[in-house]
């Protein structure tokens, strides 16, 4: 059967198999062969694999079928692979304990199985877990050659936006002044600074704040990344803090970062819009704003565009690059990201 596979000289097989084994796209139900001198390493996602290396289609062999929780079970369970962690997302206690033993007897590489115990609650978007096996709740995550530590009990973090984030940083150039709203542990902030970026993130959260120096040091970034526990909207003044006569409190000891990024992400879609004001004063004379938002099927970008166009204009020129429906979110309701270029007006 032909599938992509990326092609390299022998010599340089182990290191771009454990980078694309880093960014979880090599397919695993397909051998990797050695032929006159180059090695081909089959991989999920063509289109995921980083511009530098080659993509061929090519026959492959099958690899013998390992044990999966399904072969156990005699049914797909549902369920996320973070790290060396699953998580299930189960009401039943007794069929969750069941998944989660046939998790750990599978050929699944997983040492802790956690249950969603609640809804993501409160500002800085946790959850409660019940932990069905392992130490703790405490997990390093691999995508796109970053490493990340966290704890999904303290910080908000989802492995279904890896390709989203990487489409994102893909654009991202040596050099760039970058700012990250709501940063988390850094899985925008991280690959930004590792692309070149100088890099600021903020975040209410003082445990995501904490992951985030510890995952730029992980990632031999901390040179390039500022990492500031904050609401964002207190880092600024805004045209609305004017218009009001109000002085907000502001961070007297960092640097100000009013007029400041050549490129800002804003990645809390149910809330985005509060924040725009922020943003704008944030952005530079030229500013990529990567804006996330969460509306009916209907009219998906329109609520979004419009929120910015009544911010920004006539400051500056808005234009929309890209439209892009990231994933379903619930029935009728999509997750999207506007790229929007910000371009100061001469008028």
């Amino acid at each position: 059967m032909d599938v992509p596979c990326v092609r390299v000289p022998r010599e340089e097989g182990e290191a771009t198999r454990s980078r694309l084994a880093d960014a979880d796209l090599i397919d695993d139900g397909y051998e990797i062969t050695v032929e006159d001198g180059s090695l081909y390493i089959p991989v999920t996602d063509s289109e995921a694999v980083p511009d530098d290396l080659e993509v061929v289609r090519r026959s492959a062999d099958e690899r013998e079928t390992q044990t999966t929780p399904a072969d156990l079970l005699g049914f797909d369970p549902s369920y996320e692979r973070l790290g060396k962690a699953v998580l299930l997302d189960e009401d039943d206690g007794d069929r969750a304990r069941e998944i989660a033993d046939a998790v750990l007897e599978s050929d699944l590489p997983v040492e802790t199985v956690l249950n969603k115990a609640s809804k993501v609650k409160g500002e800085t978007r946790v959850r409660d877990w019940e932990l069905l096996t392992g130490a703790d709740t405490e997990v390093v995550h691999r995508e796109y050659g970053c490493e990340f530590a966290l704890d999904v009990a303290e910080v908000y973090f989802s492995p279904r936006l890896a390709t989203e984030r990487h489409r994102v940083a893909q654009q991202v150039e040596s050099g760039e002044r970058a700012f990250d709203m709501f940063a988390g542990v850094g899985p925008f902030v991280v690959p930004f600074a590792k692309r070149g970026a100088e890099c600021v993130g903020v975040d209410i959260n003082p445990d995501a704040i904490a992951y985030l120096r510890e995952n730029a040091r992980r990632n031999g970034v901390e040179d390039r990344v500022t990492a500031i526990c904050a609401d964002v909207r207190t880092l600024v003044s805004t045209r609305a803090d004017a218009d009001e006569d109000t002085t907000q409190v502001r961070d007297t000891k960092g640097p100000d970062y009013e007029n400041w990024a050549d490129r800002i992400v804003m990645n809390l879609p149910h809330s985005a819009d509060e924040f725009l004001e922020t943003a704008v004063a944030i952005a530079g004379d030229d500013c990529v704003v990567h804006y996330y938002d969460i509306q009916h099927e209907d009219d998906p970008f329109g609520p979004g565009e419009r929120a910015i166009r009544a911010v920004a204009e006539p400051e500056y020129d808005v234009s929309v690059e890209t439209r892009r429906t990231v994933r379903s979110y619930a029935p009728h309701e999509l997750n999207v990201c506007l790229d929007v270029r910000l371009e100061r007006s001469s008028a």
